[in-house]
């Protein structure tokens, strides 16, 4: 693993119960490949839906959009910065995710001008696309 969970806190400033990257397996300038290992005691699964836990496809989203900031935090121009999540587009969950999964988060930054920009982001499960859209995000202190 190229980063864990130790390394990954030093570059975002999310936290548990809301840091929803658990390790780096790849990453360069512009794109990361990082897993979320679903649990069943994480909180949101408490009450959606307590008989059949799905994750909730706003949390695979925010899974996605923090994977990205991983890589754009990482460059040196943005380090000690805080990327915020701008807005989402043209995204579509095409399958549920269940506690036990691992989930494969693959963001692609496309196009960064001063301190906005524009990334593709795919989740998957066993090589089976379960998200994906266009995130929006802009940087600041």
């Amino acid at each position: 693993m190229l980063l864990n969970s130790n390394d990954i806190q030093n570059i975002i400033p999310h936290r548990y119960p809301f840091l929803l990257v658990d390790g780096v397996l790849e990453m360069d300038d512009t794109s990361i490949k990082a897993l979320k290992q679903v649990s069943a005691n994480e909180m949101h699964f408490m009450g959606h839906f307590p008989m059949k836990h799905v994750m909730p496809g706003v949390l695979i989203m925010e899974s996605l959009a923090q994977a990205g900031a991983i890589v754009l935090l990482s460059k040196p121009e943005f380090k000690g910065k805080i990327a915020y999540f701008a807005g989402m587009d043209k995204v579509k969950f095409r399958q549920p995710v269940f506690p036990g999964d691992t989930l494969i988060l693959e963001v692609s930054l496309d196009k960064i001008k001063g301190p906005v920009g524009i990334a593709f982001a795919q989740a998957s499960v066993n090589g089976k696309v379960c998200a994906s859209g266009t995130l929006k995000f802009a940087v600041g202190d």
